[in-house]
């Protein structure tokens, strides 16, 4: 099995990010092989500061770093490194329809709002899918609503194939479980767009902040509440342990319990979970240099592999033999 999977470079990760899809990018780290990239050509669609970009790619290989990704396990690389995906994003683009790019829901978003949508937007799928083919990867982790984005590279990859030869592998999607289910502050999904979210590596107190600052209902104290139906159990049951958690559900299901006491547990808890990767964070973030050479060195594993996708792809069309 070869995994891959990107992250964008947009800011902090939140609780979100973490449980939804990083844990799990995690644990597929063991796999054959796992290429695991910084996003940030796909970045510069939203970000376009110079000096931002370069920060945030750099913290976001940091904070996975310091969240257990290990760079004798996996590939860690940035994206813009391996100018190979760039160059087989046009042969991707030279047979993707018109029409297959306007049914996707970013452009079709966007265009549904009335803003205006540049054409990075537009064929962000197809460099997308480059992503995928230039490293033969069979298995992709998404999330739910990210299913449509491998059924677009399915369609661009089967579409060149079915023109030159069996050239690139068909991924398939690994879906995260629990992807979409991380309630954030307002009980909606947890997103940076609702600004709604819990920062992972925020000081404690400032994410003890965060988690007082958490809506409830006006429910009186005595009164009994479902656990499984309330934002704040639902974090809690994230990050303490499953005794604390069975203990909190019951005094839930009593009732007598104030939000004010679950929002203290909450945040108690919080600090202790992720403790260790605030830890490693400081630690990695002391030592940029060493940051970078793991960054290069996966840089260069992953051109290997793309240049020779890429030049399979070109032998394919004609492009190469003349």
């Amino acid at each position: 099995m070869r995994v891959l999977s990107g992250i964008q470079p947009t800011g902090r990760p939140h609780w979100g990010n973490y449980f939804g899809a990083i844990t799990q990018y995690l644990e597929l780290q063991h796999a054959d092989q796992a290429f695991y990239f910084i996003a940030n050509l796909h970045a510069l669609t939203t970000v376009r500061d110079q000096q931002a970009l370069a920060q945030y790619t750099l913290d976001a290989a940091i904070d996975l770093l310091a969240f257990g990704l290990d760079p004798d396990e996996a590939v860690l690389f940035v994206q813009s490194d391996v100018p190979e995906v760039s160059q087989l994003c046009w042969l991707l683009l030279t047979g993707t329809p018109m029409g297959l790019l306007e049914r996707c829901h970013a452009f079709k978003d966007k265009k549904a709002k009335g803003l205006s949508a540049d054409a990075g937007l537009f064929t962000y799928p197809v460099l997308q899918a480059a992503d995928i083919l230039a490293y033969d990867s069979d298995t992709v982790p998404v999330g739910e609503d990210q299913l449509q984005h491998i059924e677009v590279c399915r369609d661009i990859a089967g579409s060149f194939n079915h023109k030159f030869g069996e050239v690139f592998v068909l991924p398939r999607a690994k879906v995260l479980d629990g992807s979409a289910r991380v309630p954030g502050t307002d009980g909606e999904k947890m997103s940076k767009s609702y600004g709604n979210t819990l920062d992972v590596f925020a000081d404690p107190a400032g994410q003890r902040k965060q988690i007082m600052r958490i809506a409830t209902d006006s429910r009186p104290v005595d009164q009994p509440k479902d656990p499984e139906t309330d934002t704040l159990y639902q974090l809690y049951s994230l990050v303490a342990p499953a005794e604390a958690c069975q203990e909190m559900a019951d005094r839930y299901r009593q009732g007598g319990l104030g939000y004010g006491e679950v929002k203290k547990a909450l945040a108690a808890a919080a600090e202790t979970f992720f403790a260790e990767a605030r830890a490693q964070r400081d630690d990695w973030a002391s030592r940029p240099d060493d940051v970078r050479e793991i960054l290069q060195s996966g840089a260069a594993w992953a051109r290997k592999k793309a240049r020779e996708v890429l030049q399979r792809a070109q032998a394919a069309c004609g492009l190469t033999g003349y």
